[in-house]
């Protein structure tokens, strides 16, 4: 690792992690830069869908085949991060026939496994489908964890020799003598684990060649190196529901529409989604309509989603490109595929490529594919490798039932937290002091949340990402000042108590669309918990005023004469009798 690496690449996210981690395990000196914590666009707001290809097989059949080959790759390279709940294609009564024919022949040509179900054999399957479907499909679709696996991928790029540096927003591209020579970052608190609290600083990071894989943000960075990159972001919903009230992820057969996908998430469903273009990545309008679609259209599929609480909602910006010239106006008619634009083909600027479009499924493919142009121009011809080595954690998937055994983790908690580790589980959880449980609704133990910290530094979104502490039913009312608690072991208390700041207000942004019902409840009492009986809110650190302990009573007598003396229950305004 070098301060003037040979590659450097922009973007944190499946694809720029995928990237580095290739860059690295070819041998080349990689560095990767990413504005946010790892997963901060679009990677880290996407409804966890392990792609078949099925949801592609009829209008896209080259990125149904790409999609299903990598299903097929990912299952293996990243088992603790798949779970494999298998998918259904859902025919209500009003779609179409054709269609549903279409759907099976277009699997079937891409080479998708299917099984059709009568509507009894689906409900066996799924028993709060609704009693009116017709039949479905059945597709090996899956449900994959994006935070974990772009970790193992950022992590599996650290022990190659490669620097990765979160919270480094880049600033400029460096342009010298008509070639890309590197770019300028914004450290948000300085170079390298973040640490709350340090003044920004700039650092110009030169580079023998610079690859643009930021996504959504791709014509923000072509912009800077004087480039044209025609992306168009379109905006999706995602609503989380507080249990799963499937296990299989279920989609909608019909030809294409809003609300048409729930997808079983760890002890949640997500449903999605809308497609709206939009013209800027970051500002948008979150739409109550786009939520209330969710839940009516959705509950056609479902009816009991209708009585569910959601428990928060959240919007992606999906990096969708098309060639010029096309003229697509409908976003939902703009290719999946991605594309590579090599800027000294493309512009005449040698030094730079972009990479753009494309699914999450395909990730390590599109990586591969960018991986090997940049070796290109090195003159490298070493063999892309990261489809056959496991990444960290799922080295060897069947230590899970060895790991419970060992450690007699019958419990759900010790299951869950093994399941999260796979192969890693041994240096993680082999702790010599007390391992209590830091948050309930995920079962994420003390172990867990101190070794994201040893990962992440003082930041804890970036330890969320890594365990999914705060994550649950509760969204971290019971959890955050734990979590800040074991961060106040290391780090001094303004650090945590910043640091708790950012997690309540991240968790708080997804909370306020879903203020109804008993949701309304739940977030009321992680509000009165924070604010009233945690003094958050008239905490004295920050007004600055003094503590009147005067005020507060002497508590319990000691002694003989105790029962005279014992404190009043009544708030002080009764003698003792």
């Amino acid at each position: 690792m070098t301060d003037t690496p040979e590659v450097l690449v922009i973007g944190g996210g499946s694809t720029g992690t995928g990237i580095v981690r290739d860059l690295a395990m070819r041998g080349m000196d990689a560095t990767l830069v990413e504005q946010g914590n790892l997963t901060h666009g679009t990677t880290g707001r996407m409804h966890g869908l392990l792609h078949s290809g099925g949801r592609y097989a009829v209008t896209d059949q080259p990125s149904a085949k790409e999609c299903i080959e990598e299903n097929r790759v990912l299952r293996e390279i990243a088992s603790h991060c798949v779970e494999m709940t298998g998918g259904l294609f859902v025919k209500r009564p009003e779609d179409t026939e054709e269609y549903f024919e279409k759907k099976l022949q277009g699997c079937h040509d891409c080479g998708i496994p299917t099984e059709v179900l009568s509507n009894e054999e689906a409900r066996q399957l799924e028993p709060y489908l609704a009693k009116d479907i017709d039949k479905a499909i059945r597709v090996p679709d899956g449900a994959i964890d994006p935070f974990r696996l772009c970790v193992a991928n950022a992590a599996s790029a650290e022990e190659h020799g490669a620097r990765i540096e979160t919270h480094s927003k880049v600033v400029d591209v460096l342009v010298e003598a008509g070639e890309v020579v590197g770019v300028e970052v914004e450290h948000a608190s300085g170079q390298g684990k973040r640490v709350h609290g340090k003044t920004a600083q700039r650092e110009k990071i030169y580079a023998d060649y610079v690859v643009n894989a930021t996504g959504a943000w791709a014509g923000r960075v072509g912009d800077m190196a004087g480039v044209d990159i025609e992306v168009r972001p379109s905006k999706g919903v995602m609503t989380i529901m507080n249990v799963r009230q499937v296990d299989t992820v279920i989609n909608r057969c019909q030809p294409k529409g809003n609300a048409d996908i729930i997808v079983p998430h760890e002890t949640t469903a997500i449903l999605g989604t809308t497609d709206e273009e939009v013209e800027d990545p970051e500002d948008y309008p979150e739409e109550e309509w786009e939520v209330d679609l969710m839940i009516s259209e959705l509950s056609k599929l479902v009816p009991m989603l209708k009585e569910a609480r959601t428990i928060r909602s959240f919007w992606g910006v999906r990096p969708l490109y098309e060639p010029p010239g096309t003229g697509t106006t409908d976003p939902t008619d703009i290719t999946r595929d991605f594309f590579l634009l090599d800027h000294d083909d493309r512009d005449d600027l040698p030094g730079m490529t972009s990479i753009v479009g494309g699914k999450f499924t395909t990730y390590r493919m599109m990586a591969e594919k960018i991986t090997d142009h940049v070796c290109e121009k090195f003159g490298d011809t070493t063999e892309c490798r990261t489809a056959d080595v496991p990444l960290p954690g799922s080295e060897d998937f069947s230590v899970l039932r060895d790991y419970m055994d060992e450690f007699g983790l019958r419990s759900p908690i010790g299951r869950r937290s093994v399941q999260r580790l796979g192969s890693r589980a041994d240096e993680v959880l082999k702790t010599e002091g007390p391992n209590p449980t830091v948050c309930e609704c995920e079962g994420v133990t003390r172990a867990e949340v101190r070794d994201g910290i040893k990962q992440a530094g003082s930041d804890l979104n970036a330890v969320r990402i890594r365990t999914r502490a705060s994550m649950g039913n509760c969204q971290g009312a019971f959890c955050c000042h734990r979590m800040a608690n074991e961060l106040a072991m290391e780090y001094p208390e303004p650090v945590a108590r910043e640091a708790l700041d950012e997690l309540y207000q991240e968790r708080w942004k997804g909370e306020r669309h879903a203020l109804w019902g008993e949701q309304l409840s739940q977030a009321m009492l992680k509000h009165l918990l924070h604010a009233t009986t945690m003094n958050r809110d008239g905490d004295p650190v920050r007004t600055g005023t003094e503590v009147d302990f005067g005020a507060f009573d002497g508590g319990p007598a000691v002694g003989e004469d105790s029962t005279a003396e014992r404190a009043a229950a009544d708030g002080g305004r009764q003698d003792a009798d």
